[in-house]
């Protein structure tokens, strides 16, 4: 069904809300998985254009992201990371086309109305710019491990 499986972290709780869904899916399916981050601060949506170093927060970005991927590799999932700079709804959506992914999944917040207005809602972009398919996952976090 599935043969390489696209998903965003964030460096957050949320993080393994998705992980788990897609741990299951991938090995029902016998996808590959590519994770992304995209890191978005004004160094790494800038980094490129004007050959900065690699600031320290794409650093620990960096680690993270790494980190998860050898987790899914001792688990013996095939997997690849991506860690990329600018628009993270564009980041991903170009990502899926680029890496040949068939799914994108993400975990959703969740916020409803105002908070969707004030912190903009990157999974409901990328399904507007991606001709993949999104899976949202939504997650529920317990109260400060955000």
């Amino acid at each position: 069904m599935y043969r390489r499986i696209l998903v965003p972290v964030e460096h957050s709780a949320y993080d393994q809300i998705i992980l788990a869904h897609v741990r299951t899916l991938a090995q029902l399916c016998q996808s590959s998985i590519v994770l992304i981050h995209v890191a978005d601060g004004w160094a790494a949506r800038h980094q490129r254009a004007l050959q900065l170093r690699e600031s320290e927060e794409m650093r620990l970005d960096r680690e993270y992201i790494e980190g998860c991927c050898a987790a899914l590799r001792r688990d013996g999932f095939d997997t690849d990371s991506i860690l990329a700079g600018g628009d993270p709804a564009q980041e991903i959506a170009a990502a899926a086309d680029r890496e040949g992914c068939d799914l994108i999944a993400m975990a959703v917040h969740g916020h409803r109305g105002l908070q969707d207005v004030l912190y903009g809602t990157t999974a409901n972009e990328v399904r507007h710019k991606s001709m993949v398919p999104v899976l949202m996952v939504r997650g529920v976090v317990p109260a400060g491990t955000r």
